[in-house]
């Protein structure tokens, strides 16, 4: 239960995204330094309905004496499983699957099947030939294997920078268990369109990560993208009209998650970068399900 008996939870509108998937806030939106049961305590008060880890997160808390069994009891306790596992990068060359990233790779593996997560997420900061990638995102698929799929997030800065290339990279890997992530940081500084949505089949979209973006980028973009996102809905990424979009789509993700990955909000406190960031992805969740229903 969540901190002070408050039962609440802050779920997607059923008229949104069928099944109305569970709103989690992702790894990063708490901080990189948050203790398992801190994170737990945190997501829990502010009513989402799931965590994120990542794998460095998984690691420190197995080092400080939780096995997954306790993880696992102590999040469904408190109404806020682990539903997001990420992050896989390093994974375009056979050079860069050094021991340290193959390690890291198995780890999260591992994760997903131990939380019972159906998705592990997946990016490619290295700029690499297309028919590289593709290769190697073939191969990433079947080391996860038929249980797992693999979602890949295309980043403007990186290997696969939008949701054209990313759709091609899935679709000509021919992958039964590959698949995209939709940021919607990624979406407005990659100048993603809803018209880009048309090839991709609803289906292959696996998570959606709500977040919005300042008006002017910044230079470099990647350091933006990892400390100074906005809450969703509170800057210039419309994100009301990207989840109508996808809405409109068809598209049916297993999770929306919240990824506002934000120094300033992380310094004051992780009860208030969980709770700003679940009430404004209410308010971006609720405004699209009334328009999208009006």
């Amino acid at each position: 239960m969540p901190a002070g008996g408050d039962t609440r939870r802050v779920g997607t509108p059923a008229n949104v995204f069928p099944g109305a998937p569970p709103l989690v806030v992702s790894s990063y939106t708490l901080g990189t330094t948050v203790s398992f049961p801190e994170r737990v305590a945190a997501a829990a008060a502010a009513g989402f309905e799931g965590i994120g880890l990542r794998a460095e997160n998984y690691v420190a808390a197995r080092s400080s004496g939780w096995d997954d069994a306790a993880m696992r009891a102590t999040a469904a306790r408190a109404g806020v499983p682990v539903l997001e596992v990420e992050y896989l990068t390093g994974w375009g060359r056979p050079e860069d699957r050094d021991p340290a990233q193959r390690t890291k790779e198995r780890t999260l593996f591992a994760m997903a099947r131990a939380f019972g997560v159906g998705h592990v997420n997946a990016g490619l900061l290295e700029h690499l030939a297309a028919d590289v990638v593709t290769s190697a995102f073939a191969d990433l698929c079947d080391r996860a294997g038929p249980d797992l799929v693999v979602a890949l997030e295309p980043m403007p800065y990186s290997g696969v920078p939008d949701l054209r290339a990313a759709w091609q990279v899935v679709r000509d890997a021919g992958r039964p268990n590959g698949a995209l992530l939709v940021d919607i940081w990624h979406w407005a500084r990659a100048g993603t369109t809803r018209g880009d949505l048309d090839p991709v089949p609803p289906e292959r979209i696996a998570a959606v990560q709500l977040c919005d973006v300042g008006e002017a980028p910044m230079e470099p973009l990647r350091a933006e993208s990892l400390g100074h996102r906005l809450p969703p809905g509170q800057g210039h990424g419309d994100a009301v009209g990207v989840v109508r979009a996808l809405s409109a789509h068809g598209v049916t993700p297993k999770v929306v998650a919240v990824e506002v990955i934000s120094d300033d909000l992380v310094a004051r406190g992780v009860g208030t970068a969980a709770r700003t960031s679940a009430e404004a992805a209410r308010q971006v969740l609720d405004r699209a399900a009334r328009t999208t229903s009006g």
